[in-house]
């Protein structure tokens, strides 16, 4: 089986490009918090919402492809325990924000720590997980691109968004 080159388009682009979205979606929602302005409060909702659903459907392909075929790629997996307990602490998070009533400062920490969580986790899929995917053998990321991004549209479906 072939092994990725870098400059294909795989399923590492295919997950950072979901990442480099929502980072840009926790710089909107930070933008909405230092105006303090009282007409915020909805928009903070619909774009912690939006932020919420992005990241549900992304952990859930990285945890239903990514990961498993990773698993039995490479040796070290201790990476992808790490990075599945990252996603049940971000998964705690966004439960409670998708049931948060109020839009006070609590509801502000949360998306802003989760956005922290989202971050480190980012950077080690970037230069620890990306890296080893791309150098395991027999692993066709390339194929597995496909892969995510049908799943993604299924489940961007299921919960009502548009992939």
């Amino acid at each position: 089986m072939p092994t990725t080159r870098r400059n294909d388009p795989d399923a590492c682009s295919f997950l950072d490009t979901d990442h480099r979205h929502v980072k840009k979606m926790f710089k909107a929602y930070g933008e909405l918090v230092e105006s303090h302005a009282a007409s915020t409060a909805q928009k903070k909702r619909e774009l912690a919402n939006e932020i919420c659903m992005e990241l549900k459907v992304h952990t859930q392909i990285e945890e239903e492809i990514f990961y498993p075929a990773l698993r039995q790629a490479i040796k070290e997996t201790d990476l992808l325990d790490e990075a599945e307990v990252e996603h049940a602490s971000a998964k705690e998070l966004i439960a409670q924000i998708l049931d948060a009533t109020d839009i006070d400062e609590k509801f502000d920490a949360k998306v802003i720590v989760l956005g922290e969580y989202i971050d480190h986790h980012v950077k080690e899929e970037r230069n620890e997980i990306f890296v080893k995917a791309r150098a395991a053998r027999g692993l066709d990321l390339v194929a597995m691109r496909e892969q995510l991004a049908q799943r993604k549209e299924e489940l961007m479906e299921e919960l009502g968004a548009v992939a």
